[in-house]
């Protein structure tokens, strides 16, 4: 192409648009503002300037995700198989080989902190037996797999002396597996009832409680976040109780792997909520029953629950009426107040069946 047709071929039309690199540049958006030629650029150039201990660091937290979703999973099949925990002591086994405590831990106790309640109650229970707790579901409380699973314990145990804690909501599902026990033949001796209510109607501050309740009945599960929302909430309604490290505390806890399951903690607040002690008037026959409360509890009106269960079983009820008076928290809390509960358990104890001088009862 000679250049004439080079130089024709260049030329524009009159109404033909300037090319944009001869433009006027006060003609050009200005920086920043939509349709700047040099934002997509700068965005790049800003991408590039992202540090490396940044992304590092983002990818770790992502890995930890990740890791802790993996872990969260596999711990809680594990805990899909209901299990008894037992507390090996040589001493309470030589002592009484045919008696046992079993502790039905209360709504939201993890495996972890059962076991933690049972050390706080042994040196006052290991005074009548050795120690064991249910370890419940975390497919959900199923109070029939808990009755084959004591039943089966007992059985291979060769029990004859069998006593039941119940700890805060624990006391009901204690004493429905007493009544089944009854009816194949197998005696539970004493149950102690630990703040335990006697129905929803002794549950302070039901409103959370009863949405769970709906939600699972309903055949919906919490997930974890609406979950975090709810355990903090219900921590603050009892902020007196508690300093703000512990509230803090306790809302991880309840949603590190270690936790119960969503659906154990639901299916226990709908347990709760369909109970009713006098269902099981007839049931326990001569079995004894103890309940230790606190006035100041805020979690279970202790008065309520108290009359409850004397209505229910008043001729199965020890006389007397021990409180946890200065524990704190007020409710069914031995793991933090194990000196307070000692002292009234070895008082329930001795209305139950005086121990011989040197405070141990031979096993017969």
């Amino acid at each position: 192409m000679n250049s004439a047709s080079s130089s024709r071929g260049n030329r524009r039309g009159s109404g033909d648009p300037e090319p944009e690199s001869v433009r006027d540049p006060e003609m050009l958006p200005a920086p920043g503002t939509p349709g700047d030629p040099g934002a997509f650029l700068r965005k790049v150039s800003d991408l590039h300037r992202i540090s490396r201990r940044r992304f590092l660091a983002g990818s770790a937290a992502g890995l930890l995700l990740a890791t802790d979703l993996a872990v969260t999973s596999r711990i809680q099949r594990y805990r899909e198989e209901l299990e008894i925990l037992r507390v090996p002591d040589k001493e309470a086994q030589r002592r009484f080989p045919r008696a046992m405590w079993f502790l039905f831990p209360g709504y939201k106790i993890s495996w972890e902190e059962t076991r933690w309640i049972l050390g706080s109650l042994r040196p006052a229970l290991t005074t009548r037996g050795q120690l064991a707790a249910v370890g419940y579901s975390n497919l959900g409380l199923r109070v029939q797999d808990i009755l084959d699973a004591v039943h089966r314990c007992i059985l291979d145990l060769r029990l004859e002396r069998i006593y039941f804690y119940g700890h805060s909501f624990g006391g009901m599902v204690a004493v429905q597996v007493a009544a089944g026990l009854r009816e194949r033949g197998v005696a539970v001796e004493l149950i102690i009832l630990d703040s335990s209510p006697s129905g929803k109607k002794d549950v302070l501050d039901r409103a959370m409680f009863e949405g769970a309740v709906f939600l699972y009945d309903a055949g919906y599960r919490v997930p974890l976040g609406l979950r975090g929302g709810y355990e903090l909430g219900e921590r603050l309604v009892h902020k007196d109780e508690r300093s703000w490290r512990t509230i803090g505390e306790q809302t991880l806890a309840q949603l590190s792997p270690l936790a119960p399951s969503s659906t154990l903690i639901q299916s226990q607040a709908s347990f709760i909520y369909h109970f009713s002690a006098a269902r099981f008037t007839a049931a326990l026959a001569g079995t004894k029953a103890a309940f230790i409360g606190n006035p100041r509890d805020e979690t279970v009106n202790s008065a309520s629950a108290r009359a409850g269960w004397t209505d229910a079983f008043g001729s199965n009820l020890l006389p007397g009426s021990p409180v946890t008076e200065g524990a704190r928290p007020a409710h069914a809390s031995p793991q933090w107040n194990p000196e307070i509960y000692e002292e009234v358990l070895l008082q329930v104890l001795r209305l139950y069946e005086p121990a011989p001088s040197g405070g141990v009862r031979p096993e017969e």
